[in-house]
């Protein structure tokens, strides 16, 4: 059966960066809305005649915690129609038709191997969700490495956040790696940071979340250094 479409309604919207804003949508006909962290959600915009050329997929930013409202983190992209509505157009009291949750880029059901969470940019989303949910619920847990890829430090979304899961959390390290920007944290892109960390070959799981250019190449990467193509997750975005 294909997914029924449903209206959202924009509760709130916050200037995240300069470039990226945080939606928060209510679904008025679900009492929670419920997903599985890492699962996104499709909106229909009024942004051309074809139905298909109107869509567009975002990762749930937000846990589930039971509610019928999530959280959506959406960067503006110049000259991207989809995101240039949302981020210039919509106002809190929009209603926006959309459907789901979809998707399969979610947590193994058993989680023995460490995990390894490598994003750019709004990449962070469901590796945000699915952070939470495991801290939130005590959920038993491997090592989890969150690498977050940004160019500057001011592109780093949900840096605070991280660092105070970072500081509560067991087994959860968060690293935030700039490519362009001379600052005390990891320097250059994230493929250096999984390789130093997985100079001993132990068993891993990768999930990899942001631009294509980035997964193309972690891809390459990980398979090089002698894991399988089952242990690679992705979710592509652009």
């Amino acid at each position: 059966m294909p997914e029924k479409w449903f209206t959202g309604v924009v509760t709130k919207i916050v200037e995240e960066t300069y470039n990226t804003k945080r939606f928060w949508i209510r679904v008025p006909d679900r009492s929670s809305f419920d997903f599985k962290p890492g699962q996104f959600v499709t909106l229909d915009l009024p942004i051309h005649e074809k139905m298909n050329k109107r869509w567009r997929s975002y990762s749930i930013a937000s846990h589930p915690n039971g509610t019928n409202e999530i959280e959506l983190v959406i960067v503006l992209l110049e000259g991207g129609p989809g995101s240039t509505y949302l981020c210039t157009q919509v106002t809190e009291g929009t209603e926006l038709t959309m459907r789901g949750p979809l998707g399969v880029f979610t947590l193994p059901e058993v989680l023995e191997k460490d995990l390894f969470f490598i994003c750019t940019g709004t990449g962070i989303a469901p590796f945000r969700s699915m952070t939470h949910h495991l801290h939130n619920h005590g959920i038993a847990h491997p090592n989890i490495y969150l690498i977050s890829g940004s160019r500057y430090e001011k592109d780093l979304l949900y840096k605070e956040e991280m660092m105070k899961l970072h500081a509560e959390m067991p087994g959860f390290q968060y690293i935030p790696t700039l490519s362009r920007e001379d600052w005390s944290g990891r320097k250059g892109y994230v493929h250096a940071v999984y390789e130093e960390l997985l100079a001993d070959k132990r068993p891993a799981n990768f999930f990899l979340c942001g631009w294509k250019a980035m997964i193309d190449e972690a891809k390459q990467k990980i398979v090089a250094m002698g894991y399988d193509r089952h242990d690679i997750h992705l979710e592509l975005y652009g």
